[in-house]
């Protein structure tokens, strides 16, 4: 298998932190790609476009062909460029940890504030988190739940294209334009991804080891809850993606599983590291990034952090698709 390594000399601010998983870091591995028709090639190969000492979760392409990422705990929202080129997107984030852009251009953060376990100031966090707008104007949609709780530790974002947005927390949420928080499922769940298909009219939500489906509304009023997919040997369900053919990818311990718009697996695409979100972009959507655990430094050994601090090293990987991403929305 190739790997590239394009971008990766940058320099970054390390923060406290606690030990991570060692399973998850365990280092960069062989990923052979067996073909699934009409989505990948069986020669296909992942490169890796960008690695540092610190986070990149929540991704999302833009329509230039690029992508953007959150980096909670350095409060920055970073962008690659086509060609791999790294730049701070914005600064002052607030622990942004998602991001979802809409085709009006509005981008949408889950803002986490000071929720890590590893910052320094969380045991003292006053600041709530929020679903903000956070470009190209500033506009907090919501930093509490009907019931007047604060949101909590936020997880993952999609944008509704309409203004409003669909989140995960300890439950599922929309939340309008105006504000207004409408609740999904808080219930026997523990959800982290959260993706629309192709019409917007259903909504996946990763539960562990499956992913969940509930038919919405335009104003976020979901019903008939059911389990949209199964993930054999799956605990791990994470980010999620959809392809013009409303095909589901979603990541996992095992790597990415394709499941087709009716929930039926197609097969697996393994990935060097444990991938946790990706996103279609590049020249005609066919270029799928994935962000995984760990990273390899210039020295071609694993990112490690000072012992009893939490390693946040993260990898992103790219590679070329047969499928082309949703062109309806960014993400």
């Amino acid at each position: 298998m190739k790997i590239i390594l394009s971008a990766v000399s940058l320099a970054f601010i390390l923060v406290a932190a606690q030990p991570a998983l060692a399973e998850l870091l365990d280092g960069e591995k062989e990923a052979i790609v067996t073909a699934i028709p009409g989505v990948i090639a069986g020669d296909a190969a992942w490169h890796r476009a960008w690695a540092s000492e610190q986070t990149a979760d929540g991704i999302v392409g833009t329509p230039d062909g690029g992508l953007v990422f959150a980096q909670e705990r350095t409060d920055t929202i970073w962008k690659l460029d086509a060609d791999d080129t790294p730049s701070v997107y914005m600064k002052d984030t607030h622990g942004a940890g998602a991001v979802a852009l809409d085709n009006e251009g509005r981008l949408y953060a889950a803002e986490r504030t000071c929720t890590a376990p590893d910052r320094i100031e969380s045991k003292a966090c006053k600041e709530p988190t929020k679903i903000s707008i956070v470009m190209p104007a500033q506009q907090v949609l919501a930093d509490q739940l009907p019931d007047g709780k604060t949101l909590g530790r936020l997880n993952d974002i999609v944008s509704d294209g309409k203004g409003g947005a669909y989140f995960t927390a300890a439950g599922a949420y929309f939340v309008s334009p105006q504000g207004q928080v409408e609740v999904v499922a808080d219930t026997d769940i523990r959800p982290n991804g959260i993706m629309l298909n192709r019409k917007g009219d259903v909504l996946y939500v990763t539960n562990r080891d499956e992913v969940l489906a509930f038919n919405v509304t335009r104003h976020g009023v979901a019903s008939d809850r059911r389990v949209f997919a199964k993930l054999a040997g799956e605990t791990g369900a994470d980010g999620m993606a959809i392809d013009s053919a409303g095909r589901v990818y979603v990541t996992g311990n095992a790597g990415i599983h394709v499941l087709t718009p009716e929930g039926q697996e197609l097969g697996l695409i393994p990935v060097p590291r444990r991938p946790v979100s990706l996103a279609f972009t590049g020249p005609g959507k066919k270029v799928l990034y994935a962000a995984t655990f760990g990273a390899t430094g210039e020295d071609g050994k694993d990112m490690k952090a000072p012992e009893g601090q939490r390693n946040n090293a993260m990898t992103l990987y790219k590679i070329d698709m047969l499928s082309e991403g949703f062109a309806g929305r960014p993400k």
